[in-house]
């Protein structure tokens, strides 16, 4: 029992960083019906500007940062990479809204391999470290040992998570997003500004993937300007299993499959790790294709 639970927690603090990422590709495909491959690349873009802020304080010869510095680095850093998914949305995407298909998917690559790219040629194409490490105390809770860090991680994840269900539920604009979602001509003939709320949407899925990025990198130590492909792809898988288009499917989904990799790596070994999470994303997109919440889609004539 002490494995189990031991491996449900590094299953859940997984999970969370999904969540966080799998919420900007529901949001954004549930708006305009655009999976949006750049986003995994959003996630690494948080954990390089969250470096670089970072290094500013805790660098070579740099001045030690506390709890405060680091919440200004994490709301800062969430708040940068929102404004970029506006400039995206604005630069690249807007102008296709009413183009193919096919057409704003393949933008969404270029965007992607774009971003990567440009990194690599900002921070160079090395692994860096992270300039702050957490510590390693904990509790023990049931015969496991549970990290500050990893209590952190989940209940800053929960607390993101929660503050998105809140807006969607309690504001206007969480309204509009969600009419805009069911009728896009009708909201812009009822007098809502689309092109706002659509703005608004990427800012809200960015800074999600921001979030998700410093956390990672703060929890596990390095990152690189190829390490939002994979998690992107996953938090796809994450948001298809969850029913992609839904806000609570997105986290729901998130979290099993980070627990279900947690289990499949304990259990197969870490070469199977990305076998289980993709084999899972072909076993609901045959069997069920609309995930564990999504509901089935009645096109009107």
């Amino acid at each position: 029992m002490e494995i189990f639970f031991q491996v449900l927690i590094d299953g859940l603090v997984i999970g969370a960083f999904y969540s966080l990422i799998a919420l900007g590709y529901t949001m954004v495909y549930g708006i305009i019906k655009l999976l949006n491959f750049a986003h995994g690349d959003l996630y690494m873009i948080g954990a390089f500007v969250g470096f670089t802020l970072l290094s500013l304080f805790t660098g070579d010869g740099g001045v030690n940062t506390g709890i405060l510095g680091l919440g200004v680095v994490f709301i800062g850093t969430m708040i940068i990479v929102g404004f970029l998914g506006m400039g995206i949305e604005r630069i690249a995407y807007r102008p296709l809204l009413l183009a193919p298909r096919l057409s704003i998917l393949i933008t969404a690559i270029g965007v992607s391999l774009s971003l990567e790219y440009s990194s690599m040629i900002g921070w160079g194409a090395s692994y860096k470290v992270y300039p702050i490490k957490l510590p390693n105390d904990g509790i023990q809770l049931l015969g496991t040992q549970i990290s500050f860090a990893q209590m952190g991680m989940i209940v800053l994840s929960a607390l993101l998570m929660l503050g998105l269900r809140l807006f969607i539920d309690k504001t206007i604009y969480g309204k509009a997003m969600r009419a805009i979602a069911l009728d896009q001509t009708a909201c812009s003939l009822m007098g809502v500004n689309v092109h706002r709320i659509i703005a608004l949407t990427f800012f809200i899925g960015a800074f999600l993937a921001a979030g998700a990025g410093i956390m990672s990198g703060v929890y596990y130590g390095t990152i690189n300007f190829l390490m939002g492909f994979t998690i992107g792809l996953k938090a796809f898988t994450a948001a298809v299993l969850g029913g992609i288009g839904n806000i609570t499917g997105a986290m729901l989904g998130g979290l099993v499959l980070g627990i279900l990799e947690a289990f499949g790596t304990f259990y197969m070994g870490g070469s199977w790790k990305d076998v289980l999470a993709f084999g899972i994303l072909i076993l609901f997109l045959v069997f069920k294709p609309t995930g564990i919440l999504g509901a089935k889609e009645m096109e009107r004539m």
